[in-house]
């Protein structure tokens, strides 16, 4: 579905809101809706050349307010505001309801997708190459801060004999995603060799709906989530629980199985291999029945003192003989 269907209808209702809001009976439904055909027919005529973006209606039962997005607002508001003035009479003249009409200005024109194309259709109109016009419009998008760009376009390229479709994408565009912000725009440029379609998808970031903290907090990224969901492994609910129910090793950290030990298979090596002789030194010396019951001796006793190694003392002392004789 998300490489099929239009980005903005597949996301109506989840994180963008319809372009027309009113509502009406079903007597004059069919009329309701011919009159936001034919409002936004005559605004992209009359302005085609000012970057209309977007076009954005809110009806009453007599009032129309329409909100019109652009780059370029000094053209679309004239010298003290006649151009404004000229088409919200035309509107009334169109409707028969008062028109207000709202002007906002687009502050970042290489984000947005339906301004894009219209700039790679008017430089293949110009005879520029369609392959610098596409790079030159993917870096710049890509320096604004989109997460993500992906055109497309397709036609008699270069002036061919075979039409044929070129697709340039940087970043990361999910289409399936509903929660990503794709906007999605369409062009034609109407070259001598015939029309070539340009299409523009730009993926803005991801909309969270309110109180969702991530990971990384409440901006983070769907790939930093997974990221950092990888980084902390194995969890409770994950492979690695399954696999610990089923009576199997524990899968560490997300690398796998840990295979059983056989019987007589020394730890680290196959079975009868000698272990290394650093291994052996490091390892610690298990306690036997032996040791436990025997205490060992330490090897620092004193000595037993030797008759050569009396003290002065000792051989002070006057022995029998000497007493006799004085």
């Amino acid at each position: 579905m998300g490489q099929k269907v239009h980005p903005g209808g597949f996301r109506v209702g989840v994180i963008h809101d319809w372009k027309s809001n009113w509502w009406t009976g079903k007597q004059e439904f069919s009329a309701y809706l011919l009159e936001d055909v034919s409002i936004r027919r005559h605004i992209l005529d009359k302005l085609s050349h000012a970057g209309l973006s977007d076009i954005l209606i809110r009806k009453d039962k007599q009032r129309i307010t329409v909100d019109i997005f652009t780059a370029r607002p000094g053209i679309v508001i004239g010298k003290s505001g006649v151009e404004v003035d000229a088409l919200r009479r035309e509107l009334h003249a169109i409707t028969k309801k008062n028109v207000h009409i709202n002007i906002n200005e687009i502050k970042r024109p290489e984000l947005d997708a339906k301004l894009v194309a219209q700039s790679i259709a008017e430089q293949l109109e110009n005879r520029v190459s369609f392959r610098r016009a596409m790079k030159r419009s993917l870096a710049s998008a890509m320096r604004s801060g989109a997460q993500g760009i992906k055109i497309t376009a397709a036609g008699r390229l270069g002036g061919g004999e075979m039409s044929r479709r070129e697709m340039y994408s940087e970043g990361r565009v999910p289409l399936h995603t509903i929660r990503a912000d794709i906007d999605y725009g369409l062009a034609e440029a109407r070259t001598t060799f015939g029309a070539i379609g340009v299409k523009v998808w730009i993926n803005k970031g991801e909309i969270m709906p309110e109180g969702y903290e991530g990971a990384g907090g409440r901006d983070a990224r769907l790939g930093d989530q997974d990221q950092a969901r990888r980084r902390r492994g194995a969890s409770a609910e994950g492979l690695g629980a399954s696999r610990e129910g089923r009576g199997r090793g524990v899968d560490r950290e997300g690398l796998g199985i840990v295979p059983r030990r056989r019987r007589g298979q020394r730890p680290g090596g196959r079975p009868g291999q000698r272990p290394r002789r650093d291994a052996q030194a490091q390892a610690p010396v298990e306690p036997t029945p032996e040791t436990e019951t025997q205490p060992v001796e330490p090897e620092t006793q004193a000595p037993e003192v030797a008759p050569e190694t009396q003290s002065p003392e000792a051989t002070s002392e006057p022995t029998p003989e000497s007493g006799g004789e004085s």
